[in-house]
């Protein structure tokens, strides 16, 4: 029997950031309950660090380079691959979305859809702002109940946890799971907080004393590593994390989540309350993470730290998947979409990077085991073109991260500096190896590891058979 699957997505939220897996100071127990009934992998990697190119690369199992998602802004979806809403819709599945899409360019403009991404219900919120006269599904129901959303943001007290766009996401959700199903179904919540510009309601604000917080990862030297990639693309530059009061943005943050963690409860709550949890495969997790002030920087860019490239992932279905089982396997987020078409019974992905992480869910392969090494991309993501343009100075840059178990390799493409980081050794990735003599051989192996995976990434088109 096929299972039903909430997939619940968040944005920019970083692995650390759970309560059960190692956070003592934040408060999650809706994810909470995730972890100890399922599967969370601890050490899961996204595929870029940019909204678009990681959900290129998760929505179709394959490197977004690949599929031609690279850049926040692009004009449309290349429909080079299909999507895995698609195939799952084409072998019965009825697919429902509230919140983010983000395949094509969407700051400026309504985004256009791909020809077939699979959704019959598609509530389309990009962000929490009014900047769409209509066709913004969110701010179109705010003009319903009466609400000026702009007002709204301007309010001391921000927008009420009642009217905020992560609640209607939850709404919408349980408007869907409560719906009159013939088979299975699938509902993607994209949520857009914990995002930038880092403005919870003030109730949730208030439940967080900054001067509590451990603050960000951060040395002095942080400042001259930074300075060496001045140039690659970021949307900050570095500072000493004083300069913008980082715990308080940390406070922040660690609210969004808060009110994100109470409507994982809401939905949680409400598949129980209609006698659907029991088939009812339920995914947590992020497109990518945050800087968050580590090393001196803000929000994202071409860079690879763990905090902006390793997310939180769930996997919970009570009696069929392991309960509070945590995996530190290596594994990529391209891994999804082959995971979910073999949880549904349907044909694999044509040639996928990803790989299922059924036999891990399934408690038939080693759970600490998938991958050697995992891979992230940034080709010129913050560097769009037409309409989805964002604002700021960025260039035609290229970065690539592959990291194995122990080391982690950074390669800004076209410039002199890279790094190198033992993660065994040195988790928060302060010494960068990058020109140390006695590590020369180790960059060697993994340069030469990383380009052989750059070469299997690269599309090459539709498959030709010659006769001879």
């Amino acid at each position: 029997m096929q299972p039903n699957i909430l997939w619940i997505c968040t944005d920019q939220q970083r692995w650390d950031t759970i309560r059960s897996l190692g956070n003592s100071h934040i408060r999650t127990p809706n994810i909470d309950r995730l972890v100890e009934s399922g599967v969370a992998f601890t050490h899961a990697y996204c595929q870029s660090p940019i909204c678009t190119p990681s959900r290129a690369s998760f929505l179709t199992g394959k490197y977004a380079s690949t599929v031609h998602g690279s850049m926040n802004g692009n004009d449309y979806w290349d429909e080079a691959a299909p999507l895995v809403t698609k195939l799952l819709k084409d072998g019965g599945y009825d697919c429902g979305l509230a919140g983010k899409f983000h395949l094509a360019g969407a700051a400026y403009r309504i985004e256009p859809r791909p020809q077939d991404d699979g959704y019959r219900v598609f509530h389309w919120s990009h962000d929490p702002n009014d900047r769409w006269p209509t066709g913004h599904a969110y701010g179109d129901w705010m003009r319903s109940q009466g609400h000026d959303l702009t007002a709204l943001h301007k309010r001391p007290e921000g927008i009420p946890a009642e009217l905020h766009q992560t609640t209607w996401c939850a709404d919408r959700a349980i408007d869907f799971m409560r719906e009159a199903h013939d088979g299975p179904w699938l509902m993607s919540v994209n949520i857009f907080d914990p995002h930038a510009p880092f403005n919870p309601p003030k109730e949730y604000l208030d439940r967080y004393d900054p001067a509590t917080l451990p603050g960000p990862y951060f040395r002095d030297s942080d400042l001259a590593a930074q300075a060496k990639l001045a140039g690659v693309d970021f949307q900050n530059p570095a500072r000493h994390p004083d300069e913008f009061d980082a715990r308080r943005i940390q406070a922040a943050y660690y609210a969004m989540i808060e009110l994100i963690d109470d409507n994982v409860g809401r939905m949680l709550d409400a598949l129980e309350a209609t006698g659907q949890r029991e088939n009812t495969v339920v995914i947590f997790m992020s497109d990518h993470g945050e800087t968050l002030g580590d090393h001196g920087l803000l929000l994202k860019g071409n860079r690879f730290y763990e905090g902006l490239v390793r997310v939180p992932l769930i996997f919970s279905w009570p009696g069929h998947f392991p309960a509070g089982l945590v995996s530190d396997a290596l594994v990529e987020l391209t891994d999804i979409a082959p995971t979910l078409l073999e949880l549904a019974g349907l044909p694999p992905i044509d040639e996928p990077a990803g790989r299922s992480l059924l036999p891990i869910l399934s408690g038939q392969a080693d759970p600490h085991h998938h991958r050697e090494a995992v891979r992230c991309e940034y080709y010129r993501a913050l560097n769009p073109e037409g309409p989805g343009r964002e604002q700021g100075d960025f260039h035609i840059h290229f970065g690539t991260m592959y990291r194995a178990r122990r080391y982690k390799l950074c390669v800004y493409h076209g410039h002199p500096h890279g790094e190198l980081f033992d993660l065994e050794n040195d988790p928060h990735e302060f010494n960068n190896l990058w020109d140390d003599p006695a590590h020369a051989a180790i960059r060697f192996d993994l340069l030469k590891a990383s380009f052989d995976a750059l070469a299997h990434a690269i599309d090459l088109g539709p498959k030709q058979v010659v006769a001879f």
